[in-house]
């Protein structure tokens, strides 16, 4: 039976593998770049190395990871360890790469040199994935409220997430959870959405 829970060590290969399957605007992106480690590397795997308490799963009754949130409650202080601890000893070279393949490392070898514009009032940031086996039962509103539920306990003034625009199921869910769209310029393909705690 699904259920919701903390992270545990074992499950960076299931939350790497789930990364990975939505990482298409929600569908699968296997065979998309040369290496599909590289979506799990950039976007899941490095929140729970850092810091664990953010990272909640669901676990198909089997110890199998069919769903996650997870994040940093301090966007700014993330980033700089991305760039400085977690991301050099993985970051390949951009050269040869095809243009989606390119254009991630770039965004990773880049991540945080230019602050979001709202980070004061919004510095936690979150990312949800969730396998089709786990959608439609209620598990994407409940991770993201045991989410807000921790970061309300650290006393964490607001969180912000970022999604394709065109990922229009993502873009929707948010809206319906009461999610406010952030203005961002300059960045037209990504929807940017804000949540305050105090």
């Amino acid at each position: 039976m699904q259920h919701l829970r903390r992270f545990q060590p074992g499950d960076e290969a299931g939350i790497s593998r789930v990364c990975l399957l939505t990482a298409r605007f929600g569908g699968d992106a296997t065979g998309m770049i040369s290496d599909d480690r590289l979506w799990g590397d950039v976007f899941a795997l490095p929140y729970p190395a850092r810091d664990p308490g953010l990272t909640f799963v669901v676990d198909d009754g089997d110890r199998n990871v069919v769903g996650y949130v997870l994040g940093t409650d301090d966007t700014s202080a993330f980033e700089a360890w991305f760039r400085d601890v977690w991301w050099p000893p993985l970051a390949p070279s951009a050269e040869g790469k095809d243009r989606v393949e390119a254009g991630l490392i770039g965004f990773a070898n880049s991540l945080g040199i230019e602050p979001l514009p709202f980070l004061a009032e919004y510095p936690a940031h979150v990312h949800i994935d969730l396998l089709p086996a786990a959608q439609g039962g209620g598990w994407g509103r409940r991770l993201m409220e045991r989410y807000v539920d921790e970061l309300r306990a650290r006393a964490v003034p607001g969180v912000h997430l970022g999604a394709s625009s065109d990922n229009t199921n993502a873009v929707a869910f948010y809206r319906h959870l009461g999610w406010t769209e952030l203005a961002v310029p300059d960045d037209p393909g990504t929807a940017f959405f804000g949540l305050r705690l105090a």
